[in-house]
């Protein structure tokens, strides 16, 4: 039997929220001046692809999402659905919008701190669940704790055919942006919670571009404290460089070579974050609309 329960998304009530795309706004009626990097607003009227899935930047209606477990946990059969206010499946990649404006952005835990089986989106499947990463039909695992909350920026994809001319010319790696939560409460697989990021970290994995954005939940007690790479180092001491060497060291112990990091093995800044958060969102609104080749993605 499926597991249902309910949480919070950080959605703006039951209206339109803000849509994050400022250089390739849809054409849809209704539309007036919001927040986040001069995007557009628009009311919730799909724009019909060439697929039988509509596409619309709103946001997901009614703010209580459900997230329902279907198959035993730490299962090949395991996956995490989201469902809106009237049951139908939704995207977490897809259909949670990606920002709330003044900042804020919404975070999807795929793996809840000091937890260790590797949970991700599933970009090739259908309303791209959550479940866990296989190797050989064998479930993965990191091969110790991770020790921050990690997951997705929903509304973004690191483009494979984008060389990156700031980080040795790399490609991306085809996901989501990946983001590690450094508040002090553990989550649950599913949850979305308000973010605001803070630094940004340029992972090379086997040649391939994998942000990590640094991020604390809005509502954690130390959030009003932190608002800037500098602020992690004050409040947050050793946190930026036990991330850096937990994500270049975890592969290590199967026999793989370390990860590497541009932008000389430093975070960069929040506004660097911000703009890498702009750039891998306007790639995304390529991959839904069809302008660049969605490969094996899943764009339900």
């Amino acid at each position: 039997m499926a597991a249902t329960r309910v949480i919070t998304a950080a959605t703006a009530v039951t209206q339109t929220t803000s849509c994050f795309l400022a250089k390739r706004a849809f054409a849809l009626p209704a539309k007036r001046p919001c927040g986040g990097f001069g995007a557009l607003c628009f009311s919730r009227r799909a724009l019909v692809l060439k697929s039988k899935r509509p596409f619309s930047c709103s946001a997901i209606y009614n703010p209580q999402v459900k997230v329902q477990e279907e198959g035993p946990p730490e299962s090949l059969d395991y996956r995490v659905f989201f469902l809106d206010g009237s049951g139908k499946k939704v995207s977490p990649w897809h259909d949670v919008p990606l920002t709330l404006g003044d900042g804020v952005f919404n975070f999807i835990v795929e793996i809840p701190k000091e937890s260790k089986a590797k949970m991700e989106v599933a970009t090739d499947e259908d309303f791209t669940p959550i479940k866990q990463d296989t190797k050989k039909g064998k479930l993965r695992y990191y091969p110790y704790n991770i020790n921050w909350n990690y997951g997705l920026l929903p509304q973004t994809w690191e483009d494979p055919s984008h060389a990156n001319s700031e980080v040795e010319g790399c490609f991306g790696d085809n996901d989501p942006v990946d983001v590690v939560e450094i508040g002090e409460t553990q989550r649950k697989i599913g949850d979305i919670l308000k973010i605001k990021p803070l630094a940004a970290l340029a992972m090379i994995d086997e040649g391939e571009l994998d942000w990590k954005i640094v991020a604390i939940s809005l509502d954690d007690p130390k959030a009003h404290l932190v608002n800037d790479v500098e602020d992690v180092e004050k409040h947050f001491p050793g946190t930026l460089t036990a991330i850096r060497d937990w994500f270049r060291d975890y592969k290590i112990p199967d026999g793989k070579p370390a990860n590497r990091f541009g932008l000389g093995d430093k975070p960069a800044n929040k506004e660097y974050a911000l703009k890498i958060i702009h750039e891998t969102n306007e790639s995304w609104a390529k991959l839904v609309k069809r302008t660049v080749d969605a490969g094996e993605l899943s764009l339900y």
